[in-house]
């Protein structure tokens, strides 16, 4: 089906993004891939191309434009080329949000020419060793000391945990008040007291440095706050709509390419004597897995569509999330035993798209969480 929410100006953009993953991610991938991170250099090729701070306004280096379906045009991209390691996405739509929606002039100023030409690389910490999705089991402090906040505690499984020059912390501000008692606070590279751990080991996207944090009596002064004291409740829900519409763009891609190159697999590949391709059990599991994709893709450009028009409620980002990495993660445990042992093996796409992919479920709000979300909305 053709899909109908792209312009040519979209797919111009689409071609701008292939030609930067050409030229300057995949013929590095698999080293970084074995180093564990990528290069800040590819994040300043990467800025240099414009395709940082999309929606960042001109006046500080920026895109300019807030139009989602640009966004989603580089996720698809990423996802089809399978360099999830390269965390762009989280810094352009999950970060970015909160920078170019609750910062100051002067923290605007300070922080989004970096963050638009690659810079400053970015990174959220909410998740801690003993709270995953729950805001309230939270136990990082942020103590009020007049000009500035005296920050102490630890996170864990923090994307661009390593290479981050600026974190966005969700703090405890005011102890008893929960998850209402939650700020934001800006620590910047080289702050005293400010530790990062070791880059973890994971069974998928290696290049992705994911990474524990420690703050022991951070100074942080009072001029990165980022939003309202006290507010970072209201803030991270407003924003997590985008993150979990990045990951289910990503799902989506990521599912239907797996199917592409394992239809093409399959024709070539023989089993007593005839193509796999010819036999009926083949053909039903690509059927189904192909039109499972398109019912996904269907729903998802309508998504994409309403959140570029500011349309899109919580509830039915929650159902995209959930749904699409859900059929990605079925999507490469079937096309990762249609290759047989050979999928097994990680020189084949498939191999890796099985180990990145499995976060997708977790990360972002976790299945159970996103039905939880659902659930409520529907009997309150």
């Amino acid at each position: 089906m053709e899909r109908q929410i792209y312009t040519a100006e979209h797919e111009a953009f689409r071609d701008t993004v292939r030609t930067f993953l050409a030229k300057e991610v995949l013929p590095h991938y698999e080293q970084w891939e074995r180093d564990g991170i990528t290069s800040r250099a590819v994040w300043l090729a990467a800025g240099r191309q414009g395709l940082l701070g999309l929606a960042v306004d001109e006046e500080y280096g920026g895109g300019g434009n807030p139009d989602f379906r640009y966004s989603a045009v580089l996720g698809e991209e990423f996802a089809r080329a399978g360099v999830s390691g390269l965390a762009v996405g989280l810094h352009n739509d999950i970060v970015g949000p909160y920078l170019t929606g609750l910062a100051t002039e002067e923290q605007k100023r300070r922080w989004l020419p970096g963050f638009c030409s690659g810079e400053t690389i970015t990174a959220i910490a909410m998740t801690e060793p003993g709270a995953g999705s729950d805001l309230q089991g939270i136990r990082t402090t942020a103590e009020d000391k007049g000009d500035h906040f005296l920050l102490n505690g630890a996170k864990t499984f923090i994307s661009n945990g390593i290479l981050a020059d600026l974190v966005v912390v969700a703090a405890k501000t005011t102890p008893e008040g929960g998850a209402h008692g939650l700020s934001l606070l800006v620590v910047e590279r080289g702050a005293e007291g400010f530790e990062r751990g070791r880059n973890l080991d994971k069974i998928g996207q290696k290049s992705q440095d994911t990474a524990e944090l420690f703050f022991h009596d951070v100074r942080v002064p009072k001029e990165n706050l980022l939003g309202e004291r006290d507010g970072a409740f209201l803030h991270l829900m407003t924003n997590l709509a985008q993150e979990r519409m990045a990951i289910a763009v990503a799902a989506i891609t990521a599912a239907e390419h797996l199917v592409e190159i394992t239809s093409t697999y399959v024709k070539e590949r023989e089993a007593f004597g005839r193509p796999l391709s010819r036999l009926q059990h083949i053909r039903f599991e690509i059927a189904e897995m192909a039109t499972e994709c398109a019912v996904t893709r269907a729903f998802l450009d309508r998504c994409i569509a309403d959140h570029a028009e500011g349309k899109l409620d919580a509830v039915h980002a929650s159902m995209a999330k959930w749904w699409a990495t859900e059929l990605q993660k079925r999507t490469a445990d079937r096309c990762l035993q249609l290759h047989g042992g050979y999928g097994y093996m990680n020189e084949y796409p498939v191999a890796k798209a099985f180990t990145d992919g499995r976060i997708q479920t977790i990360y972002g709000g976790t299945t159970e969480i996103m039905k939880e979300i659902i659930g409520r909305s529907l009997l309150g």
